[in-house]
């Protein structure tokens, strides 16, 4: 065994502070068992996340880097207590030489990102927001850029090509559990019918050939499937209506995959009937128990609300809002479990609902980023039983890490590991272990004490970064040798 005593950083400024009762992700790859997502070691993780759109578009390219790096957007994602990045695409970013539009690149600004196609962009977004400790999923939004389609294929772009674009987006980050899933097609609505049995239009049945083929190269991804608009003439949001799901359940061929995702606004979309009921807002948790919500209170799959949103300028928008996050909070009832959720959008230019960040794409929107204050701070831990490591009961130290290749020669690398205090009591110290993949071998490393035998790797904390307060992040370094491959690695924290 080589031990490495890690140098202290001249310019080394402590543990940076992010919202206060944030939830660090869980660590490896998810499952599901019930109601309830879990991470690796089995503790219950909840997605409280944010969607950040714009490669679904004709910039093939999330929106805001012509105002800002990058990297600094996801900080500021981190920053607000968000957990998990919805990234919608389109099926335009798989053809070959598909290159991003309207990025800066001045004064410095997102200068790794010049002169890379749309699919390499989303690389360096999946790679830094992994490094941060957020998650990521992809949504299959569009066909392509010019616009949403009610079924999965269009005269354009064939099924076909749907199954093998998934199939190549779940390729490219098997190895990386910064991606934990897939939501195979976005807002599916009428004629899409569910558990009609016509292949053409049967979206239960598409979702089975699709979600199967994610998982043919990747079973460890979670697969997220919406609903539909109309089911035995009940109408609702496109995407929102999972009312057949308990009669024709999505099979997969990989058990414990398997999501359930809803679509819900307000009336800055569009108007509803239930909005007009002589009991609103009072009838709103009916609306979607009926909708999807049964399947969370029956213990069937885990719900992921993955769009809901308002620009909040009336007052029934307000009253819906409030009463949905209510809706999604734990409940005695359940205990620690609830609803998932990714809320839309964090881009200012969504027209009929506004952002989490103003027009200037920097300043924040306190008022919509207070309604979800309560449901971000109960993401993934609401109990206290810990990310991806530490012990279990209320009041108890965890923590959790994740780890970025900084810079590759081919022949070396030197990472970053942000470990984040993911409890609800500061630590003491902390430990973070890993296995490497290849040959790889330390040689030099920074703000902790690491030991290497064989391919296995401890690093612990050092005088000065060991004490984290919860919500709170440090980082520490290493460079190592290798030849031939550099697989990512999926470091586990312990906390005391």
């Amino acid at each position: 065994m080589v031990a490495f005593l890690l140098t202290l950083l001249a310019a080394f400024t402590g543990g940076v502070s992010l919202a206060p009762k944030a939830r660090a992700a869980g660590g490896g790859y998810w499952h599901t068992s019930g109601r309830q997502i879990l991470d690796a070691s089995g503790h219950p993780v909840r997605i409280a996340g944010i969607n950040w759109f714009g490669f679904e578009t004709a910039n093939h390219v999330v929106h805001g880097l012509w105002s800002r790096d990058y990297k600094d957007l996801l900080n500021q994602v981190k920053s607000l207590g968000y957990n998990t990045l919805r990234l919608p695409y389109s099926d335009d970013i798989l053809k070959s030489g598909t290159v991003p539009d309207s990025i800066d690149f001045s004064s410095g600004k997102n200068a790794d990102l010049q002169g890379l196609t749309s699919l390499q962009v989303m690389d360096h977004i999946v790679d830094y927001a992994g490094s941060v400790g957020l998650r990521v999923i992809l949504d299959r939004h569009r066909p392509d850029s010019s616009g949403q389609s009610a079924l999965w294929y269009t005269s354009s772009v064939s099924e076909a090509t749907w199954i093998a674009d998934l199939k190549a987006l779940a390729t490219r980050y098997a190895n990386n559990p910064a991606v934990v899933g897939i939501d195979l097609h976005n807002e599916p609505h009428d004629p899409a019918c569910w558990g009609c049995g016509d292949t053409s239009i049967d979206w239960r049945l598409a979702a089975e050939r699709g979600g199967n083929a994610v998982l043919s190269v990747n079973p460890d991804l979670l697969i997220f499937v919406e609903g539909i608009q109309t089911y035995n003439g009940d109408s609702g949001w496109w995407g929102g209506n999972l009312e057949g799901a308990g009669t024709y359940p999505v099979r997969l061929s990989v058990a414990n995959r398997l999501v359930y995702s809803a679509h819900d606004y307000a009336t800055s979309v569009a108007d509803q009937t239930w909005f007009h009921d002589s009991s609103f807002p009072a009838n709103l948790p009916g609306v979607w128990n009926r909708f999807w919500g049964y399947l969370f209170t029956q213990n069937v799959a885990p719900v992921w609300v993955g769009e809901f949103g308002t620009t909040l300028q009336s007052g029934i928008d307000q009253q819906w809002l409030a009463a949905l996050v209510k809706y999604l909070r734990p409940t005695a009832q359940y205990g620690a479990d609830a609803f998932q959720w990714t809320f839309w959008s964090l881009n200012p230019n969504s027209g009929d609902t506004g952002g989490i960040l103003n027009d200037d794409w920097t300043s924040v929107n306190t008022t919509k980023d207070a309604y979800l204050a309560s449901v971000k701070s109960a993401a993934f831990d609401p109990v206290g039983d810990g990310g991806n490591g530490g012990g279990g009961g209320s009041g108890s130290a965890a923590c959790v890490a994740s780890y970025h290749v900084d810079n590759d020669w081919g022949s070396g690398f030197t990472a970053t590991v942000t470990v984040t205090d993911s409890g609800t009591t500061a630590t003491k110290n902390w430990k973070v272990t890993w296995s490497f993949g290849g040959n790889q071998s330390i040689t030099n490393a920074w703000n902790a004490t690491a030991t290497q035998s064989g391919a296995n790797v401890t690093a612990t904390s050092v005088s000065h970064n060991g004490a984290l307060n919860p919500g709170t992040s440090t980082t520490f370094g290493v460079q190592a040798t290798y030849s031939g491959a550099n697989p990512a690695v999926t470091p586990v924290c312990t906390a005391a």
